[in-house]
């Protein structure tokens, strides 16, 4: 069948190479068998780019799952907040190393800030590298910080990763639970919906507890996003979206990003990683035939999670498609899935 370019919500490639500052820059374009994205594994897997998160950690903050696993639950602590200018700087320095990716790939990254842009990069094999922020900590509630950011190429963020912030409360890695769990939006957190509609900033309701989650629904005037969630009906993960708000989605003609996490893929909320990849496309069938095929696309957390062991890395993009054409999904449905429905939603966001 044909392979088409993947565009996917979510990476941690950023972290990842940031954790090995000295080299890691240039192990980005050699073909590595460790995480899961570099330039030559990315040519192999028709991996057409996505969403290159910055995150800002915790520091000294490690959790080993199997620590809080009880039976068949388990409860992971979430770190403290953490202050505004030390994540301002983590993320200048770590945005910073995707420009230096840019500059030094000849060509063949670049940073796209508009659907033109992004649409060019996947007809000419061109990794197509969308700068997003996980987690709001670094934008100042005069949201100064945010200007600048988006002048500097900015098209995403994420209103919390799971620790609370001046914006909201995320969900904790709680397995089974619902994602209704603690407040909505501070008053910081809905200007911030505001500002990011006016300025054309996607806004990104991954890893916001439910009560923020229709905050967003109520404020925002851009369709709904969740860059790398799944479904809650297949995995009770605290993580993922229940059936009224993937509805909600639908609603805003907003999309899914599935993620590739085995915790939130697997019916028991486990951390085995021998899962087929006909697990992946349950989620992604569930939302496509009960919400609508423009509705669900990729979110993979490559370089942030542990994913199946039958797809391993970016190198195994071509298989999952070979999976969803196996289940019986038509070519069309798979190029929407595969990186339209993105296309479609980006350029009815951004400005």
């Amino acid at each position: 069948m044909n392979i088409f370019p993947t565009f996917d919500g979510h990476n941690d490639t950023l972290l990842r190479l940031q954790e090995n500052e000295s080299t890691g820059l240039q192990q980005f374009f050699r073909e590595s068998t460790t995480g899961h994205i570099d330039l030559p594994r990315a040519h192999k897997g028709k991996f057409g780019g996505g969403f290159f998160a910055v995150f800002t950690p915790n520091e000294n903050y490690e959790v080993a799952p199997d620590k809080f696993v009880t039976g068949n639950s388990y409860d992971l602590p979430l770190p403290p907040q953490i202050d505004q200018q030390m994540a301002l700087a983590f993320t200048t320095r770590v945005a910073a190393n995707l420009f230096k990716l840019e500059r030094a790939s000849s060509g063949k990254l670049k940073v796209v800030k508009n659907t033109e842009e992004l649409i060019y990069c996947l007809k000419n094999q061109i990794l197509a590298a969308l700068f997003h922020i996980e987690g709001a900590e670094a934008i100042d509630t005069n949201f100064d910080s945010l200007h600048l950011l988006y002048k500097a190429g900015l098209r995403s963020l994420g209103i919390t990763w799971s620790r609370p912030n001046v914006y909201g409360e995320g969900v904790p890695f709680r397995y089974p639970s619902t994602p209704d769990i603690g407040q909505g939006l501070t008053d910081h957190g809905k200007a911030l919906v505001r500002e990011c509609n006016d300025l054309g900033i996607m806004v990104d309701t991954t890893h916001l507890n439910e009560k923020g989650f229709w905050d967003v629904v109520e404020l925002s005037d851009s369709p709904i996003v969740a860059t790398h969630s799944n479904v809650h009906a297949i995995c009770a993960i605290s993580r993922n979206l229940t059936d009224k708000q993937l509805q909600a989605i639908k609603e805003t003609n907003g999309v899914v990003g599935i993620n590739y996490a085995i915790n939130m893929l697997r019916e028991d909320g486990g951390f085995d990683t021998n899962i087929p990849l006909e697990t992946i496309v349950k989620h992604i069938a569930y939302i496509a035939e009960n919400f609508g095929i423009d509705h669900v696309a990729l979110g993979s957390d490559f370089d942030g999670t542990t994913v199946p062991d039958s797809l391993k890395d970016v190198q195994g993009l071509p298989n999952l498609q070979q999976a969803l054409s196996n289940y019986g999904f038509t070519i069309e449905e798979i190029e929407k899935i595969a990186y339209k429905n993105w296309v479609r939603v980006l350029g009815d966001t951004w400005k």
